[in-house]
């Protein structure tokens, strides 16, 4: 046999054991499939007490999104009827974005952020429900904010617990991302609260954000949402993170490398259909955790859609299943 078709009959081999359907990157497994209404951007889930799931996100109202099984999914409205009438201090539409929903001394809590595009005049707001359920929602007003002479941005909040402190991770651009302390009894910025910071990129416009922080054995991990995102099938959004021993940090990424550094391992990027996976958020479902976030459907004209993943633990880092 010459060289030349021995060349041939090993290209044809290799090629007989890749896949019939094109993929950008076969390393990342695809989202649950998933039935009803599936458009979504900026995902934040939760089990509720009354059984079944609840999602919240950006658009609308803050629009939800109920499941029974995590696979069907019904519209249900919006958290809120009207916008609180504080919220036009910050765009003339009444608009919020990137919500987080968690449940604590004996009700849920949704934090969400107001803002315009391209500014850091921006506020994170919260509200509380007995149920979780939309059209429960009491606003309580505002609980962090940024101007335009700071130099991070009041949006896209995360809630977590540690050590017996309640602390609200958050930021977009504007050098990434930031964490506050928050008082308990109010769930609001203590007064004079130090901000530290988390997360960043040496090159402008400091392209991270949308964080999200998990506490999984001994260490807090940070996920982040870097790149762009909002540009349908040109949106380049992809998650990445980081961990630390402690809530503040330093977070660090497999090699070591600080996240203040620009460091962070690639969880999910943008693979066949999905496009632009990002503002992520976890979960807890049947005893597991699970990644939530939005992609856009090249198959349906980048329309924004929920994704959902196991997250697995290997060498107590995460991998998406």
């Amino acid at each position: 046999m010459t060289r030349l078709r021995l060349a041939a009959v090993m290209v044809a081999a290799l090629m007989a054991l890749l896949p019939t359907t094109a993929r950008a990157d076969t390393g990342y497994p695809d989202p649950l499939p998933l039935a009803g209404q599936q458009i979504i951007h900026d995902p934040t889930l939760i089990h509720l007490k009354s059984g079944g799931y609840v999602a919240y996100s950006t658009g609308g109202v803050i629009g939800a999104r109920v499941s029974k099984d995590l696979r069907n999914w019904t519209d249900a409205g919006n958290a809120f009827a009207e916008p609180p009438s504080w919220w036009y201090e910050y765009n003339g539409t009444g608009d919020p974005w990137a919500p987080d929903i968690s449940y604590r001394a004996g009700r849920f809590w949704l934090y969400y952020a107001v803002s315009s595009w391209g500014t850091n005049h921006s506020a994170i707001g919260v509200a509380t429900s007995p149920s979780g359920l939309p059209g429960t929602w009491t606003d309580h007003g505002k609980v962090f904010t940024s101007e335009t002479t700071d130099s991070w941005n009041a949006i896209d909040p995360a809630i977590i617990r540690a050590d017996g402190r309640l602390w609200m991770s958050f930021g977009s651009y504007w050098t990434g991302i930031r964490m506050v302390e928050l008082d308990p009894s109010t769930g609001k910025a203590l007064a004079g609260a130090t901000v530290h910071h988390l997360a960043t990129r040496p090159d402008a416009p400091y392209a991270v954000e949308g964080p999200y922080i998990l506490k999984h054995g001994r260490f807090y991990y940070l996920f982040a949402s870097y790149d762009a995102c909002c540009a349908g099938v040109n949106s380049t959004y992809k998650i990445k993170v980081g961990r630390s021993t402690t809530i503040t940090g330093p977070y660090l990424d497999s090699t070591g490398k600080p996240l203040l550094d620009g460091g962070g391992d690639l969880l999910l990027a943008g693979h066949g259909r999905y496009v632009g996976t990002g503002g992520e958020s976890v979960f807890k479902a049947k005893g597991q955790d699970w990644l939530a976030y939005h992609y856009y459907d090249a198959e349906d004209d980048g329309t924004p859609k929920l994704g959902l993943n196991r997250l697995g633990w290997v060498h107590d880092w995460p991998v998406v299943k």
